[in-house]
């Protein structure tokens, strides 16, 4: 049964037509949400749309355009009534290959995907949340974030930029009343996985996985604290 906790609140959803990001709009809209889900598939961005029903859009944007994530920011303001309550940044690339495996353009296309649109949806939002006083801001990071892993040259060096730009974000918001937080999964089961050689996994990937759906009810749990709480950072692992 939908709930009416986030009864008028909007949000900004990216990566929103499957996996994480479909998981957390989906969530969000069942609270009451008004949610705008961002992805470039505009095809199965509508299906994701219906498939929530309720207070539920979306926009399609090719994230590595900068061009195009100025539309968006643009359509999500005239959409939603001026910025919303509530930003999402889920959308991500992975790409699992040994430094010398990896061309400059492949790091480029994460870099701009994983980090730089994430922060150019943040920069626009932020001044309009800082002026009213209230907003949420929330990151999908990963295990890759703080640690490390082989293979993981392009996706950890954005994940590990994502995280600097949630702390410094936290510190520069702090007692404005505009909310931030990190959430930082382990491996969760997503279509990412489904070009990656599964022999080339190191072992813990092969281990059970969380699934999207409780990555996002993570997510629900910080929006959802009371507004002078901020969950700065949850860390999820399989149990």
């Amino acid at each position: 049964m939908a709930g009416e906790a986030l009864a008028g609140r909007t949000a900004v959803v990216t990566g929103a037509s499957r996996g994480i990001g479909f998981e957390c709009a989906r969530a969000l809209a069942g609270e009451g949400a008004q949610v705008l889900l961002v992805a470039r598939d505009a095809e199965a961005l509508h299906r994701a749309a219906a498939t929530i029903g309720r207070g539920a859009s979306g926009c399609a944007c090719d994230l590595t355009d900068p061009d195009a994530v100025e539309r968006t920011i643009a359509t999500a303001s005239e959409r939603l009534g001026g910025a919303p309550d509530i930003v999402v940044n889920s959308a991500g690339q992975f790409l699992l290959a040994p430094v010398e495996n990896t061309s400059v353009a492949e790091f480029d296309r994460l870099l701009l995907v994983n980090l730089t649109a994430p922060f150019a949806l943040l920069r626009a939002f932020v001044p309009a949340m800082r002026a009213r006083g209230r907003g949420h801001l929330v990151t999908i990071g990963s295990l890759a974030d703080r640690q490390g892993l082989p293979g993981n040259a392009a996706y950890a060096a954005s994940k590990f930029g994502l995280r600097g730009l949630h702390e410094v974000l936290r510190e520069e918001l702090r007692g404005t009343g505009v909310r931030v937080t990190l959430v930082s999964p382990a491996h969760v089961e997503t279509s990412i996985w489904n070009a990656v050689d599964e022999s080339s996994l190191p072992e813990r990937a092969r281990q059970p996985m969380l699934s999207a759906a409780q990555v996002a009810s993570a997510v629900l749990f910080a929006v959802m604290a009371p507004e002078v709480v901020n969950v700065d950072e949850l860390r999820l692992s399989h149990a």
